[in-house]
């Protein structure tokens, strides 16, 4: 099986959108529509055999944040009623999956920090958020926030 085939089972098994509509339902139109949100909203680590580990952040509003970790809002909402060029306060950790064989390397470490140090150079990001699934999330959101020096926001499960 191909890195991108392990990366989409994994993606399935610890999340389960396709049981979840209010997950957000990615595909190549939500991939693109993040990357007009910015540029460092997607980011991928390959190696040789395809990708490894995949990124993805939603810039958005402070009071879209609030909104979603009240529950008012699902995810998939966060992500349709975050507007297009307008001045992000916040940032959530959408998702962040390694491939076994990789893990406790530090690339979703690595590339998160470098997609929330760009999106800092282009809007006034305050805070990041999450809605952890796994214990490994968890923690990837506690030491994201305290090495990019935001303060960290969780949604209960």
């Amino acid at each position: 099986m191909d890195n991108f085939t392990r990366l989409m089972q994994l993606a399935d098994e610890v999340f389960a959108v396709h049981d979840d509509p209010t997950q957000l339902q990615v595909d190549a139109e939500v991939l693109l529509r993040l990357q007009q949100l910015h540029p460092a909203a997607v980011s991928e680590h390959a190696d040789a055999n395809g990708p490894v580990a995949w990124v993805l952040l939603i810039p958005t509003t402070a009071a879209l944040m609030e909104d979603f970790l009240a529950g008012t809002l699902t995810e998939q909402e966060l992500y349709e009623r975050t507007p297009v060029g307008v001045a992000y306060q916040a940032v959530y950790l959408c998702s962040a999956m390694v491939l076994e064989e990789h893990r406790r390397s530090g690339i979703a470490k690595r590339l998160t920090l470098g997609a929330i140090e760009h999106m800092r150079r282009d809007h006034p990001i305050g805070a990041l958020f999450c809605w952890p699934f796994t214990p490994g999330g968890d923690a990837l959101a506690i030491t994201l926030a305290a090495e990019a020096g935001l303060p960290l926001r969780m949604r209960a499960r």
